[in-house]
């Protein structure tokens, strides 16, 4: 089953994108994801809706980051995707006939339900600026400065 990768790799490129003082056009940002700059925009176009991010068009232009990431959480940027499913697994059938499976999807239900919660409260609480603190002290513990290389992966 495919996972959606959408939330991972849109805060991929906002932290990358948060270390740099100028512009980053979709090409490079499509280049960071591995994807087509077209999926780029769609996923900046949501995140430009609600003020997170800003485009300058023509020479030099390019997105830049236009929120402050101490303010800024998970479950923001997961909303300003389009809250993708947060789980892979689901029920069988969503109305079965069968009194055994309608007990199945009752339980299994149950559990989806308060996963999908304990996820949500645990994305809001976690901010852009923590995640680049986190990627900061990754970097420092392996002597490498993010602001001279921003677009070193796998490192």
């Amino acid at each position: 089953m495919k996972r959606d990768s959408k939330l991972s790799g849109v805060l991929h490129i906002l932290l990358h994108m948060a270390e740099l003082e100028v512009p980053v056009t979709s090409e490079d940002l499509s280049k960071i994801m591995d994807t087509n700059p077209v999926v780029v925009r769609r996923l900046m176009a949501g995140l430009r809706e609600q003020g997170y991010v800003c485009s300058e068009k023509g020479h030099g232009g390019g997105w830049t980051v236009a929120c402050d990431p101490t303010q800024v959480t998970l479950l923001d940027i997961y909303e300003a995707v389009g809250s993708p499913s947060l789980l892979a697994i689901g029920n069988r059938t969503e109305s079965p006939g069968c009194l055994v499976e309608q007990s199945v999807n009752a339980a299994l239900g149950k559990a989806f339900n308060e996963a999908e919660k304990r996820l949500l409260r645990r994305l809001s609480e976690v901010t852009l600026a923590s995640l680049s603190a986190d990627c900061h002290k990754r970097l420092k513990a392996k002597g490498i400065s993010l602001k001279a290389k921003p677009n070193t992966h796998g490192v």
